[in-house]
């Protein structure tokens, strides 16, 4: 039955949230940001015309002989002779010590019969400040003043004052929010459009994708077809893998239940006509017969546990301490044999062999009874690191074997002298091992005059 698992938020409606959200937010923060500009580069334009215009008042403004305080000439902006206009001046009498204080001493017509009212900061002379206040008709007004001393009267001072409706910044400002508004619409559904069809297209390999493993799935293709983008293509070999490992696991075990099954016709075969046929040697022949199928079913089942971990990732052995813990072993299982056995190699270094401790100890194992079996006395063992595989020889002093025997005797069953004892799988086994690893065994004549049989394995990195 196939488990249901909850989907996750679809992967294209992420990414559209995703980038709406931050387009919305990003387009936001760049009206605010532009408008904001905008008004203030408005409001310091219209600060600049207001300092001019107070210019031109101050440069009118006179005291007569008499001490009367006069504009001489009529400002240039029709505006300020227009009531409530948006646009207005006044001159205000500070008091002193030649006089009190006169509110509106002077003031534009624009202003009718409203006067400017400003806070009780009185600027120094030569000084501009600026101020916000309400205007005659309740708007808001950007003033701005200074304090001056005519030459004429010198101890008179005069707040003088020009001010403006802030409907010459509101105004402005509001038309271009409009026409910023509906520029950043624009740019947004621009860009959302451009989202969706860069996430449509971005994800249709994906599509692609989720169609080979349906048809993988549904038997029609035995692997994932087709070129992906480079960050999807590393995905799919690996799965391409996964699957051509599962086949291959799959080959092996029907290959593996044949190769039993038919060696063990034999040993059946035989115990079938010895019941058929009884006599005082069955209770031997049987005995026989079992051990050769109790073998044939060993290796057989060293071969599919070998092929079963060489690809499980993490699995390591060091080579040396397995190495020393076999030799110990054959000592003491061979001490009617004189032979002295050493190990050739560099101590600092010792390869770590990149599988599992009881197929090294399976394959080191076999090599090591072969050469007791046939050495006479000297038996070495030498150990040589390389670039990802290492390689352990194994010399003996024995009758060594011809070279037209060498191939034979690693096929299965075949054994080389049948007058010593064994079944002929050992070196059989070892290079079944050593294959499935993706390595190699290789028999030649040795310098001691014997056998060298070479064993090369891959290794994960070198021990120090």
């Amino acid at each position: 039955m196939r488990t249901q698992h909850r989907s996750a938020p679809s992967l294209r409606l992420r990414l559209l949230a995703g980038t709406l959200l931050w387009t919305a937010i990003t387009l936001a923060g760049t009206g605010w940001f532009l408008s904001s500009l905008f008004q203030q580069h408005v409001t310091e334009q219209l600060y600049q015309t207001l300092e001019y215009q107070l210019e031109q008042l101050t440069g009118a403004t006179t005291a007569t002989p008499e001490g009367k305080i006069a504009v001489s000439r009529q400002l240039n902006d029709p505006r300020l002779q227009r009531p409530y206009s948006g646009l207005y001046w006044q001159i205000d009498q500070v008091s002193n010590n030649s006089g009190p204080a006169i509110p509106a001493l002077l003031r534009s017509r624009s202003l009718w019969d409203s006067i400017l009212s400003v806070p009780d900061d009185i600027p120094a002379n030569g000084e501009l400040h600026r101020h916000q206040t309400t205007g005659p008709n309740g708007n808001t007004l950007f003033l701005l003043e200074r304090l001056v001393y005519p030459a004429e009267a010198p101890n008179r001072g005069l707040r003088l004052m020009f001010a403006a409706d802030s409907d010459l910044v509101t105004a402005p400002v509001k038309n271009f929010n409009d026409i910023l508004t509906l520029a950043l619409l624009t740019l947004g559904f621009g860009l959302l459009a451009a989202a969706v069809m860069q996430v449509l297209i971005g994800l249709r390999p994906l599509s692609q994708l989720r169609s080979s493993l349906q048809a993988v799935n549904e038997g029609k293709a035995q692997r994932i077809k087709g070129n992906y983008p480079q960050e999807v293509q590393p995905l799919v070999d690996d799965f391409n893998s996964v699957l051509g490992q599962n086949t291959r696991v799959v080959e092996q075990a029907r290959t593996h239940a044949g190769n039993l099954a038919h060696a063990l016709k034999t040993p059946l075969a035989i115990l079938s006509n010895a019941a058929a046929r009884p006599d005082h040697n069955l209770p031997a022949l049987v005995n026989e017969q079992v051990a050769t199928a109790r073998r044939q079913i060993d290796h057989h089942l060293a071969r599919a546990r070998a092929a079963a971990a060489v690809n499980v990732p993490g699995m390591r052995t060091e080579v040396r301490p397995t190495l020393e813990a076999l030799i110990g072993v054959m000592l003491r299982l061979n001490q009617d044999k004189n032979i002295k056995a050493t190990i050739i190699t560099d101590a600092r270094l010792s390869p770590v062999f990149r599988g599992e401790k009881q197929d090294l100890q399976e394959m080191l194992g076999n090599l090591l009874e072969n050469a007791w079996k046939w050495g006479k006395s000297t038996i070495n063992i030498t150990i040589e690191p390389g670039n990802g595989y290492f390689k352990i020889i194994i010399d003996d002093d024995g009758p060594g074997l011809p070279e037209e025997q060498r191939n034979l005797v690693l096929s299965r069953g075949t054994r080389a002298d049948e007058s010593v004892p064994g079944s002929g799988l050992g070196l059989a086994i070892v290079s079944d091992l050593a294959n499935l690893y993706h390595g190699a065994l290789t028999l030649e004549h040795s310098p001691l005059g014997g056998l060298r049989a070479s064993l090369t394995l891959p290794h994960i990195g070198l021990q120090t």
